[in-house]
């Protein structure tokens, strides 16, 4: 396990090193949420769009996924792949979270961020990513918020950068965003036996 913590510049975000590909199964974590495989699902800083092939995969044929980012070459790179393939109900976006989602109000069923939230934290920016993230979601909707945990694993972003759920919860409160689930142990296993993430979701 190597210990890339140096690879982070100044506001948390990875310039290079794994992605959560590498030890986060996007399977899991999507199964947790209990869709029923015909909503409007959003991954939320994509990356090269892994979970929202796996969301793809996992949902029905009139579902509707969303895959943003902030990063063009990304986006660019996932509308190749998916021209290719013939798929046409996962739709490329590029848009920065913290300021505009090119999307309407009232939009997505569930939203998914996974190994996000911290780089809102650490550019100081979570009340204007909440706020657009609640802005896009239907009422009802659901934000899924997977990070790592509020402790040293030799990896990810510095610790100063992590929150907690009891933390995020408040933030999300804020923006009268309810809790209504909690999963502590998920995420890579750990040497003591716990896991490295937790799974936090929100409804509208």
């Amino acid at each position: 396990m190597s210990n890339d913590t140096g690879l982070y510049p100044s506001n948390g975000h990875r310039i290079k090193g794994r992605t959560s590909e590498s030890f986060i199964d996007a399977r899991d974590v999507i199964s947790r949420l209990n869709l029923k495989g015909n909503e409007v699902f959003m991954d939320a800083g994509c990356g090269d769009g892994h979970a929202a092939m796996i969301a793809y995969d996992m949902m029905d044929s009139e579902a509707t996924i969303y895959a943003v980012d902030d990063y063009q070459p990304s986006i660019d790179d996932l509308k190749k792949d998916l021209e290719k393939d013939g798929i046409t109900n996962v739709i490329p976006i590029q848009s920065d979270i913290t300021k505009k989602i090119y999307l309407d109000n009232d939009t997505v069923d569930v939203c998914l961020l996974i190994n996000v939230f911290h780089h809102f934290v650490a550019t100081k920016s979570t009340d204007e990513a909440i706020s657009e993230l609640k802005r896009i979601m239907k009422p009802d909707g659901r934000i899924a918020v997977m990070d790592y945990k509020k402790m040293d694993t030799g990896y990810g972003p510095p610790v100063k950068f992590k929150r907690s759920p009891e933390e995020i919860e408040k933030m999300f409160l804020k923006h009268d965003l309810t809790m209504v689930q909690l999963d502590t142990e998920t995420g890579e296993d750990l040497e003591d036996g716990t896991k490295s993430h937790y799974l936090i979701v929100f409804k509208k």
